[in-house]
């Protein structure tokens, strides 16, 4: 469901106008690395993001990004069908946004040296992308700890942090496209030595 906008809109509408207007002079440099923003009406923007290295190109994810109530409240960033703009299962969507532990050499990598900022209850549940900044993570009971206002004048949850973060851990170090031969096809395959720190 929604938020309800509490938020005088005009200041939210000013926020949202405000960061898509910092992001339009960089549009360019987004799309090179398969960002695209598709469309942006107060409060969604929608993006969706490829792969540049990998061939034929895959639409890898696409998000709605929420600004109501920003920046009170953090943005919240939906996975959506990049086709019908509805939620998404986690099992439907093939990225994952992998990142190593500091320290950890590429060549060393194990299960338990690499976290996913890309989490879900279940296959069957909507992921969301657990990263300070963003509101999914925030009203999560497992970061009451962490809440928004430690980090809201830090420029984590501003439209360019999130976008650079799916870009690095998401898009970015995609290679290859995992096909099984079957009626299924699998998930974008990312090299151990491509997973960034």
């Amino acid at each position: 469901m929604p938020e309800l906008q509490t938020v005088e809109p005009e200041v939210s509408r000013a926020k949202f106008d405000r960061e898509i207007g910092r992001f339009r002079p960089y549009a360019d440099a987004y799309r090179t690395q398969g960002c695209f923003l598709v469309e942006a009406s107060f409060p969604i923007a929608f993006f969706i993001f490829a792969s540049p290295k990998l061939k034929p190109r895959v639409i890898g994810a696409a998000i709605e990004i929420d600004f109501t109530n920003f920046d009170l409240r953090p943005l919240s960033v939906v996975f959506v069908d990049p086709f019908t703009r509805q939620p998404i299962a986690r099992k439907d969507l093939p990225l994952n946004m992998l990142r190593r532990l500091p320290g950890t050499p590429p060549d060393l990598i194990q299960p338990n040296t690499v976290t996913d900022f890309i989490q879900a209850n279940s296959l069957e549940d909507e992921p969301f992308l657990c990263m300070a900044g963003v509101r999914e993570y925030h009203d999560n009971p497992a970061h009451s700890g962490d809440p928004w206002l430690l980090h809201r004048g830090s420029g984590e949850g501003r439209l360019a942090f999130i976008l650079d973060k799916i870009i690095k851990y998401g898009t970015g170090p995609v290679e290859q496209l995992q096909i099984q031969v079957q009626i299924a096809v699998g998930g974008l395959q990312v090299p151990p030595r491509a997973i960034p720190e």
